[in-house]
């Protein structure tokens, strides 16, 4: 047996079988590029659902995870420590908010977003004690925890894992009307995706983020938007919520936060939704410890120069136009996404998702398969024109079959 070969089949015989991977086994990565055990060397359009946004290996952070290791990781929020008041300050301003509530994972962070609105609605909002609704969208993807999956229309995600908690409503996504008509006095937040990543990079019809700011303001209903995928520049802003003019009320952020270091999420709202908290009714042993801060810090100082943002405009651009040029052809029916960021539609007849999936992978190519026949493309944003342009050559290589 190969390298590779033996790896997978001890992982086969020792992890649970909760993924599916592709069946190349990594050693190094660096940039836009990975090379795995045998010595090959694969460009990596997937960047951990965009957790790397900045790329394998990125120097910065590498130095700031390094000089921070050498000093004090861990505290527990039992005792201050020195990076975490300008953590939260500069990712405070960096979202036009006041207050931060840092977590480890995404779905922590949309927990944390869960129990943030269900105790406004008691304690601020007036809504009669455990009777407050959240409502969320179909095709959602926030993460795997029992409470998440509880309003998860994803079959797979879902089945088994009953009972499921109560206390949300879902409605289509894009569809203002069904929104309207699920709000109700006891309503205390809309939970969504901006842009929805897992089901194939969904971008939402023009006006519907602002219809759902404008509701939400009416009817005093916290907007919650998850940026855990669609934020911190991979749709060619900040936060893909700008690219309609939309201010929600709290931004939920992961992945990139981390900058693919260490897992970091965050929280962040106004004073008057997260002032809601007194001391122990909510905490994390890791969420903001000082290795995490100093490696979100070093992430926030390269988002607020707009050159990752304007990379991911210029390439994503060009991305698209690409990409377009398929449609019509016979092997792809659509093409979605924003920025750096988009799903592709293989056509009935061409192969599934996975199986494009695994002869991209063949070609040095790797990118991520979704509801059967979607691809899903998200290059690092330091990833070059030159390597871009290969990539979506093998594209159309394993496309004309």
């Amino acid at each position: 047996m190969s390298t590779t070969e033996n790896a997978i089949a001890s992982a086969e015989a020792h992890s649970a079988h909760n993924y599916h991977p592709l069946p190349v086994v990594v050693a190094t990565a660096e940039g836009a590029w990975m090379t795995d055990v045998e010595g090959r060397r694969y460009l990596d359009m997937l960047a951990g659902y965009s957790a790397l946004n900045f790329g394998h290996g990125n120097r910065r952070l590498i130095d700031a995870a390094k000089a921070q290791l050498e000093r004090v990781t861990l505290t527990s929020r039992a005792f201050h420590h020195d990076r975490f008041a300008d953590f939260c300050t500069r990712l405070a301003e960096l979202c036009g908010m006041e207050m931060v509530l840092p977590m480890n994972t995404g779905a922590e962070a949309v927990e944390t977003a869960v129990k943030t609105a269900r105790k406004w609605g008691y304690r601020v909002k007036g809504v009669p004690d455990g009777m407050a609704k959240i409502i969320v969208a179909s095709d959602n993807f926030h993460g795997r925890t029992t409470t998440i999956i509880s309003f998860s229309t994803d079959h797979e995600a879902r089945a088994d894992f009953g009972p499921y908690t109560p206390g949300f409503e879902i409605v289509p996504y894009g569809d203002l009307t069904a929104l309207r008509d699920a709000m109700t006095e006891n309503t205390v937040a809309v939970l969504l995706e901006p842009i929805q990543g897992e089901a194939g990079v969904l971008v939402p019809p023009p006006g519907y983020l602002p219809g759902v700011r404008e509701l939400t303001r009416e009817r005093n209903v916290l907007f919650i938007a998850d940026e855990i995928q669609s934020g911190l520049g991979r749709t060619g802003k900040t936060f893909a919520c700008e690219h309609e003019g939309v201010v929600p009320d709290m931004y939920v952020l992961g992945k990139a936060l981390g900058g693919g270091v260490v897992p970091v999420s965050a929280v962040v709202s106004s004073a008057a939704v997260l002032g809601v908290y007194r001391p122990g009714e909510h905490g994390s042993t890791f969420g903001g410890n000082p290795l995490a801060c100093a490696v979100a810090l070093e992430v926030i100082a390269m988002l607020r120069t707009g050159e990752f943002q304007e990379r991911a405009t210029e390439l994503g651009d060009h991305l698209h136009r690409e990409l377009g040029l398929l449609v019509g052809g016979g092997a792809v029916d659509t093409v979605r996404g924003r920025g750096l960021w988009a799903g592709v539609d293989i056509a009935p007849g061409h192969g599934t998702g996975r199986e494009i999936s695994e002869k991209l992978m063949e070609r040095r190519v790797l990118v991520k398969d979704t509801h059967g026949s979607t691809i899903r493309i998200a290059p690092p944003l330091v990833i070059s024109k030159e390597d871009l342009d290969w990539g979506l050559e093998q594209l159309r290589e394993v496309l004309r079959g």
